[in-house]
């Protein structure tokens, strides 16, 4: 009869290669699609579009107000100052509204920048149209240097009745060796 000897550290090594591909797996295949579900279940991380928003001509409910609350953030080691020049601002639905971030580089160096947008509550967020944000691109900003960052928005007439507030947070990242990385490897 033949005997088969097996090596103890490849089975090991082996099965630990099994768990962690089935970890990895189980992350992608079942946490992000469980995670949208449970946000959208509690109201919570609501989820802008990225791209800019078309308007239709449905015109303005003159009749209603609903206050858009303005919160900047920055992320972890992002060294910029961020933020709104208003805090809050009264609009009508159907109306086509303006207003502006600030972002100041105060490094020496240029610096990129990208801008992901969540509002709140979540259900509020197909009723959020953007029409031009900076959010939708990447900024670059040179060392010492500050810039203004327009946006623009429509609140949908169809907004709920009962949704009075919405708040539209940003956190600003810094994807400087990003961009540099994907430039060097072209």
């Amino acid at each position: 009869m033949l005997k088969v000897s097996r090596n103890p550290v490849v089975d090991t090594v082996a099965k630990l290669v099994v768990t962690a591909v089935a970890m990895f797996a189980f992350v992608f295949v079942v946490m992000v699609p469980l995670y949208n579900v449970l946000c959208d279940a509690l109201g919570i991380n609501g989820k802008t579009s990225g791209e800019a928003y078309t308007s239709v001509q449905a015109g303005v409910d003159e009749t209603r107000m609903v206050t858009i609350q303005f919160v900047a953030t920055n992320n972890e080691g992002m060294p910029w100052e961020f933020g709104p020049s208003v805090n809050s601002m009264k609009v009508h639905p159907g109306a086509s509204n303006d207003t502006v971030f600030h972002a100041s580089n105060p490094l020496p160096d240029a610096m990129v920048a990208q801008a992901i947008p969540s509002i709140s509550p979540s259900r509020a967020a197909a009723y959020f149209h953007k029409t031009e944000c900076f959010c939708f691109n990447q900024q670059p900003l040179d060392g010492e240097s500050s810039a203004e960052m327009p946006l623009q928005f429509i609140v949908d007439r169809d907004l709920p009745q009962d949704i009075h507030t919405i708040t539209l947070s940003y956190t600003i990242f810094d994807v400087t060796d990003m961009v540099r990385g994907a430039v060097a490897a072209r």
